[in-house]
């Protein structure tokens, strides 16, 4: 990438067919690993699904078992089940444009089911993307996009991306046949530049666009990374194996408990021809003539030690969970009217796991707002993206009688602001101070009443 990187730079930016071939072939292999992390949480594609046995009559049962997508499912819902809170410092110099700004950005782009939705691609495939663009109507929109289409070209001496590109496939009609071509769009801090790939496999400009290069009106690159941990590694990557493990076991054992349907009889002192044997399959029952002492019939079973079996099947489950750092939410344990230390206790493999990707998160979305802010700085709206603060708000089980008493002894001691933010279920801090301050307009006070500071 290094290399890349420096011929880019030696030639002013511009990229070549042979640069952009470079790029998707070094990214190839992880291309592969994020798709196929996908297609299992999608429980499309598995390896049980693929698994055969030579003798074709085998009863062979493929289950399996969820947990790629309970993991993600989890730690989506614990980690942004509330919506990040967005705001201002009110230091901001224009606060109230800026403050509306950023509202109607929101509201307008559907942030919270971006936000979602990134977080659940991040956790499948390790990061999620975000690109930022200008509509037709001249309106700052945001957009997620499949992070297996995504590269950047960093410079590691600063820690920025220099470029990015994104790539993904589209069906033309050249003639009368429908051909598949790659198509690449090419990000620098000034300009979008489109390719296609032609017959030949070479990369050239696309000619439908009417403009290319073109502006994207924003002074950085406007795709933006947000990583699950420094690593980029998905939430199952390190128990895929053990999924599996856990998926052949279950097939097996469905498979043997079927297979005592075609379980083998015994016959003792008779042979019986293939008429005996399809009136059986109709009538379900033999008739034996008296031909002497150990004439019988018998079906032949295994014994299945169940208890073995159990024991493996929890013991897979234990290590998925617990390297995973996952939690079983149905689980008794959440049962009960529990202390909120109780149950962060409990949570604390999957909170420390959230901890990591919440400042990964942070980080990113910094990062989009110091993108967006260059945009609105041609509008007039002057964003300090320093200034935008996230409140991230576990999704956890509410006890409000011990929330209650909590933030009571906390009255007098820290702000308003402060307190008030440690209650689950206020999301605006800001809108909540503004209808206490309603609701004391008109009210007497007596106490100053009674003191005389009141006539």
């Amino acid at each position: 990438m290094q290399e890349i990187l420096k011929q880019l730079i030696e030639a002013d930016g511009r990229v070549t067919s042979e640069i952009i071939k470079d790029l998707i072939d070094e990214h190839a292999p992880t291309r592969a690993r994020m798709l196929s992390l996908y297609e299992r949480y999608k429980a499309v594609s598995l390896p049980i699904f693929n698994r055969e046995f030579e003798d074709p009559n085998k009863i062979n049962r493929k289950l399996n078992n969820s947990f790629d997508s309970e993991i993600v499912d989890t730690k989506v819902g614990y980690f942004i089940g509330h919506p990040i809170a967005y705001q201002i410092d009110q230091e901001q110099q224009n606060y109230e444009k800026v403050n509306d700004a950023l509202s109607d950005f929101l509201i307008r782009n559907h942030a919270d089911d971006l936000d979602a939705e990134i977080v659940k691609m991040a956790t499948i495939c390790g990061y999620g993307a975000r690109l930022l663009y200008v509509d037709k109507s001249g309106l700052e929109r945001v957009m997620n996009v499949n992070p297996w289409e995504v590269i950047l070209v960093y410079d590691r001496s600063i820690n920025e991306p220099q470029f990015a590109l994104r790539y993904y496939d589209m069906v033309y009609k050249e003639g009368e046949v429908k051909v598949t071509r790659t198509r690449v769009e090419w990000y620098d801090n000034q300009n979008v530049t489109y390719y296609i790939q032609d017959g030949k496999g070479e990369f050239v400009l696309d000619i439908t666009e009417e403009s290319n290069p073109q502006p994207h009106l924003f002074d950085f690159v406007p795709l933006v990374v947000f990583p699950n941990n420094e690593e980029m590694q998905g939430d199952t990557e390190k128990v895929l194996n053990l999924i599996d493990a856990y998926d052949r076991t279950l097939s097996d054992v469905n498979s043997e408990i079927e297979q005592f349907r075609l379980a083998y009889m015994a016959f003792y002192g008779y042979d019986p021809d293939e008429e005996t044997l399809a009136k059986a399959r109709k009538t379900g029952a033999f008739g034996l003539d008296d031909k002497g002492e150990g004439v019988g019939v018998e079906f032949i079973t295994k014994q299945i030690n169940d208890a073995v079996i159990e024991h493996h099947l929890d013991r897979l489950e234990e290590n998925i969970m617990r390297f995973s750092k996952n939690v079983d939410m149905t689980d008794e344990k959440f049962a009960g009217n529990l202390s909120g230390v109780a149950i962060r206790y409990k949570l604390m493999a999957l909170e420390t796991k959230c901890i990591t990707m919440e400042r990964k998160m942070a980080a990113a979305l910094r990062q989009q707002f110091k993108v967006l802010a260059t945009a609105w700085a041609k509008k007039g709206i002057q964003l300090d993206y320093t200034n935008v603060y996230f409140q991230f708000k576990r999704n956890l089980p509410v006890n409000l009688l011990d929330e209650a008493q909590t933030t009571a002894q906390l009255r007098g001691h820290v702000s308003e602001r402060t307190r008030l933010s440690q209650l689950s279920f206020i999301d605006d801090v800001d809108w909540e101070l503004e209808e206490m301050r309603k609701d004391q307009e008109g009210l007497v006070d007596l106490d100053a009443i009674s003191t005389g500071e009141v006539e």
